[in-house]
């Protein structure tokens, strides 16, 4: 066994769980949709049919003052029990286990009808709660027992109370929110008491053989946060209340510090659960940033908790656990923790998917069936988009020979993996390289293509991925030597100055900037390092863990200055969740960023421009010029088969993998 720590089961007394990994909460947007417990039923029962132990679900909310106007909540509307049967069922069925979370979102709430402990408005919601009054305390204590209790009734086989993550039950633990001068507030005893209660009734309701874990915020990352002290106090108090497992939660939604995007070095947060397990009784959950069975063994065999909590990797491969347990761990489409079609999806307002995975959440609408009619299929390029076609289409029974260039699979990929805190994309193309190989793909790398080849009538159809080249704005002096791509820049073919600007702030100017302002010292993937850049003490002496703590890291690499044309917020169109990891990072490192730039011309004085109608001069060593792409799709031309544009062939906006790898395999499920 490869992974005996992760595959080891874990006995509860009352129920054995098959093995050490739990596939934790993520909201999904399925919980949204009216009538959609089949939808989420095929979503869990593929992951339970996966080998994961235990599924906990998308938050449910459990009143009033949580949901918007008008809406009932799950446990008080008319044949629920049935309809959430049909989810507990499948899971059971593929031989897991399932737990409901219940999440009061407190001062998070997106409802004029909030309350929080005190009347403080959180500075990442536009609505101000009101001080929950006694009478709706004890009426949130019921509500979590009376959901509970219908949790039971259908089929679930416990509950995950969420008490971190500064949620309601987390508002009240930490001074910071409440205020409160009754006996739910002042004392620590005090602020914990709401936490306690609702544990109590909860297990009292459903009795002895019911899972019940508690998210407990052992990291709150915010000041005015709780003490280690504190918070082992509550957890000890939290076993004796009933709890059946305490799962780790790091980090209130408010705070400045990323804990689960892509530059997050993995597991960077498990030394947190290691130090609370040395005080506590029941099993501890580790999570945040999971998601390899290689690190989920080495983070289990040193005695950082007894189970690891996995949300996103399961979006990107639901046969995570079965693949590693078979010796296929690289098989595995592992998650590289961009964000972009899971977290940015659901504060979008869309059903969350997977760059990487499209079919995850529409698992009943995107199905892999076997072709009826096997053709011969020619892929052109060999990025993302052509990547996923030469798959999927394979994965039908289609003979698929794919085409590239270059020496190497991956296309822009091969750039981002460059980009310090984005060296996941090496994953990717591990797993797509394994994939053609299983599959019997047959790639062609250093071959150029033309029409005529693929007129030649050895494919019945074609793909066209050839993707992008970079857009040359029209400035005077764009030839000028200092002038170089940003291609050039990230390859290293052109060695860059210490003093740059960037001509384009999207998403490559923002990834060139953090290429060249790092030096040798990275965080990606050194926790200390990654801890030391973001002021969190890894000592737990400061409150919350950053009370009192400055920032240290090196000196930027270079100067830079970052320009855009638009008069908005440089970098407001990166992802919802992480763009303002990009710019509070890049700040860090003193890089200058500004908008409303018109520029006049490039000479040996440097680059001339306007900002804000002002006349200024850049004395630079480099310009580097990322301006956009235009798509290469004149192969398409002249073809007397069925082709198919796809990726940034087909569209050319900002480099778009989650639209590139979607595309194409909607496309590869119907040719």
């Amino acid at each position: 066994m490869s992974y005996p720590h992760m595959l080891q089961p874990l006995d509860l007394g009352f129920t054995q769980l098959r093995n050490r990994v739990l596939m934790g909460s993520m909201h999904t947007g399925l919980e949204d949709i009216p009538e959609s417990h089949a939808r989420m039923a095929a979503f869990y029962a593929e992951r339970a049919a996966g080998g994961v132990a235990l599924i906990v679900t998308g938050g449910f909310m459990p009143n009033e003052h949580c949901l918007p106007a008008g809406e009932i909540p799950v446990y008080r509307q008319e044949g629920a029990v049935d309809k959430h049967r049909l989810i507990t069922d499948a899971v059971h069925k593929e031989g897991g286990k399932i737990c409901l979370q219940i999440l009061h979102t407190g001062r998070y709430s997106r409802t004029e009808n909030l309350i929080a402990p005190s009347a403080i408005q959180a500075p990442i919601n536009r609505f101000v709660p009101a001080a929950a009054t006694e009478e709706q305390i004890l009426q949130q204590i019921e509500d979590f027992a009376e959901f509970a209790q219908f949790c039971q009734e259908a089929g679930y086989d416990g509950v995950e109370i969420m008490g971190s993550e500064g949620y309601f039950i987390n508002e009240f633990i930490a001074e910071r929110t409440n205020q409160r001068k009754d006996r739910w507030g002042g004392s620590f005893d005090n602020r914990i008491r709401l936490a306690l209660e609702i544990v109590r009734r909860t297990r009292e309701r459903v009795g002895k053989e019911f899972i019940i874990i508690f998210r407990l915020s052992m990291l709150d990352l915010v000041e005015g946060g709780s003490s280690f002290d504190e918070t082992v106090q509550l957890g000890k108090a939290l076993e004796e209340a009933g709890v059946t497992i305490i799962n780790t939660g790091i980090g209130w939604h408010e705070s400045q510090i990323p804990t689960i995007a892509t530059k997050v070095p993995r597991a960077a947060f498990t030394w947190v659960s290691a130090r609370f397990r040395e005080h506590l009784k029941v099993p501890i959950i580790t999570s945040n940033r999971i998601n390899t069975p290689e690190v989920a063994e080495e983070v289990l065999s040193r005695g950082d908790a007894d189970m690891v909590s996995m949300a996103r990797p399961f979006l990107a491969d639901p046969h995570f656990v079965n693949k590693a347990a078979a010796n296929q761990s690289a098989q595995i489409n592992t998650c590289i923790a961009c964000n972009q079609a899971c977290l940015d999806h659901i504060f979008q307002g869309q059903l969350t998917s997977c760059l990487v995975n499209p079919r995850a959440c529409h698992e009943l609408e995107l199905t892999l069936t076997p072709t009826q009619e096997p053709k011969k299929i020619a892929v052109v390029g060999a990025g993302p988009a052509g990547l996923a076609f030469a798959t999927t289409a394979a994965e039908r029974g289609h003979t698929v020979t794919l085409f590239d260039s270059a020496a190497q699979i991956g296309g822009q990929f091969n750039l981002a993996k460059r980009i310090p805190g984005k060296e996941e994309f090496n994953e990717t193309l591990r797993y797509f390289g394994n994939r053609l190989e299983v599959l019997n793909v047959d790639v062609k790398l250093n071959t150029r293509v033309d029409t005529a080849m693929l007129n030649s009538g050895a494919f019945d159809a074609v793909a066209i991925a050839t993707g992008i080249t970079p857009r040359t704005p029209k400035i005077p002096g764009i030839d000028h030597p200092s002038v170089v791509s940003y291609i050039d820049t990230i390859t290293g073919k052109t060695k860059i100055g210490q003093r740059v600007a960037l001509i384009g702030a999207g998403g490559i100017g923002f990834d060139v900037a953090e290429f060249l302002s790092h030096g040798q010292e990275s965080p990606s993937q050194n926790i200390p390092v990654f801890m030391r850049e973001w002021g969190v003490d890894m000592t737990l002496a400061a409150r919350g863990g950053i009370e009192g703590v400055n920032a240290s890291l090196e000196a930027p690499a270079r100067e830079i200055t970052l320009l855009q044309r638009k008069e908005t917020k440089v970098g407001s169109n990166l992802g919802k969740t992480t763009g303002w990891i990009h710019r509070l990072g890049l700040m860090k490192r003193h890089v200058k960023m500004l908008a409303a730039c018109e520029y006049i011309k490039i000479d040996d004085e440097g680059l001339h421009l306007l900002v804000k109608g002002e006349p200024r001069v850049l004395k630079v060593d480099n310009i580097v010029i990322c301006a956009g792409q235009v798509s290469l799709r004149e192969l398409a031309d002249g073809l007397n088969i069925p082709s198919h544009l796809i990726g940034g062939a087909n569209v050319a906006a900002e480099l778009d993998a989650k639209r590139a790898i979607d595309e194409a395999t909607r496309v590869a499920l119907t040719i």
